[in-house]
């Protein structure tokens, strides 16, 4: 059973995206005084009291786009309320009722969908006289709120749940949605967004050809043969000395949080253009919180007289980092090898979650110490006692030696290639820390004379 739909909808600037946040319990949305920075739909799923249902943002009504996306922004709101089971129609207590709410209320008193008018920013008691104004718009008895403030909030939150037929599986706050986590991230026009609705079967976000159309971080869920994913479409990041406002800002941090979210990153790359610092930085990151990732080449329908086999040395040449990571070329909008590339998602996934035994894990690490032994210093011989696997997603490896200083980059980069070709993860990341053996016997020994004191 699908779960309910929720929307927020308004004038710009009336604090949609501040309610949205608010409700979710955690910044999702972009919050700017700047008119028109939310375009498309963006959605959380969200636990009150043991139900929960799906919230969507969407932007301003009316606006008038600084790149001239008026339509586009405007479809997605369609899209929106369409799909809802109840309509949050928010108006701001300072404005009073302007022209533009009295049009939009219109509007909506010909739909056939509940509507609950919210009348947002009563962040002190003299506004809440101004609350009664509102009764003239018809829209019923307004709620009062203040996302900035968060008060209100726990009112909402009933009205929502006892208007719409919430399903009583949730927690309370935002729930992540079902299924492996997707992060598409890249550069600005590399094709994020079209891949993204190529997935949906919709038109889910906004694709233009206008440079920093997506800024928010949107969560789309999407099936293949009945299986459910959670793909993160990111806004196209760019050089930092090119960033020119909070907004630009904001999505960056935002990408990054995806990226900390995700299962699986798919680097977007467009073919047609060289790679770039901006590229290799996301790289860095990738590899720096340690995420499964696919380099994904995007319009390689575009590319004449070129070898993947070449194009593939190109990329590994400049970005060295990701040469564990594999390689996928597809072509968004023409659907070519798109799900081959989610599948070998699934099995980067898969891998993140293999667990080695400690018997094998030291079978292993006798083997390739006998291969390759750490440089002995002041006469001092490197020694591996033993190794144990403490985590998965991503697998991490606890490796118990003498002297952590005599064990560098180059000999963990050599171990990570010995459990590449041992084990079955040779297209993922994964984590070797060294620890003294004597710190941990000293540790074992204080917490058994704790245990002895307490008996």
């Amino acid at each position: 059973m699908s779960i309910p739909v929720v929307i927020i909808v308004g004038r710009p600037n009336v604090g949609k995206s501040s309610l949205f946040n608010c409700l979710a319990n955690r910044r999702i949305s972009i919050v700017d005084s700047v008119c028109g920075v939310t375009r498309d739909r963006v959605s959380v799923r969200i636990g009150f009291r043991g139900k929960y249902f799906e919230l969507l943002d969407t932007g301003g009504i009316g606006i008038n786009d600084v790149d001239h996306l008026d339509d586009e922004v405007n479809a997605q709101i369609e899209i929106a309320i369409n799909k809802a089971d109840l309509i949050l129609f928010v108006v701001d207590v300072h404005d009073g009722i302007t022209p533009l709410d009295v049009t939009i209320a219109e509007r909506f008193r010909r739909l056939d969908k509940p509507i609950q008018l919210v009348v947002n920013k009563v962040d002190s008691n003299k506004f809440e006289l101004s609350v009664s104004e509102f009764f003239k718009m018809g829209m019923g008895t307004p709620l009062q709120i203040s996302a900035v403030e968060r008060y209100g909030r726990t009112k909402l939150l009933e009205k929502i749940t006892s208007s719409v037929n919430a399903d009583e599986k949730g927690e309370d706050d935002s729930v992540e949605m079902d299924g492996m986590k997707l992060a598409i991230v890249g550069r600005r026009n590399a094709g994020k967004s079209s891949l993204i609705n190529t997935l949906a079967k919709e038109e889910r976000v906004i694709v233009s050809e206008v440079a920093g159309t997506t800024r928010d971080s949107i969560d789309v869920k999407f099936t293949i043969k009945d299986e459910t994913f959670l793909a993160i479409d990111t806004a196209g990041i760019r050089k930092k000395s090119s960033i020119k406002d909070s907004v630009e800002f904001y999505s960056t941090a935002r990408t990054q949080r995806a990226i900390r979210r995700a299962d699986v990153i798919l680097l977007m790359i467009d073919v047609t253009l060289k790679i770039s610092q901006i590229e290799k930085k996301l790289g860095d990151y990738i590899k720096e919180q340690v995420k499964p990732c696919i380099i994904v080449c995007n319009k390689w329908d575009l590319v004449k007289n070129a070898g993947t086999s070449d194009f593939s040395k190109y990329i590994n040449k400049l970005m060295p980092g990701l040469s564990f990571a594999p390689i996928s070329f597809i072509s968004a909008i023409n659907r070519e090898n798109v799900v081959k590339t989610i599948r070998l998602a699934q099995d980067l996934f898969k891998q993140s979650e293999v667990r080695i035994s400690t018997p094998q894990l030291n079978n292993f690490l006798e083997k390739a110490i006998r291969v390759n032994r750490p440089a002995a210093r002041r006469a001092k011989e490197a020694k591996i006692y033993y190794g144990t696997q403490v985590d998965v997603k991503p697998p991490t490896f606890a490796l118990f030696v003498n002297d952590k200083k005599m064990f560098d980059r180059d000999y963990e980069r050599f171990l990570s290639n010995q459990l590449r070709k041992e084990f079955d993860f040779p297209e993922i990341p994964f984590r070797i820390f060294f620890r003294p053996k004597a710190v941990v016997e000293e540790r074992k020994k204080k917490f058994k004379k704790k245990v002895t004191r307490r008996r």
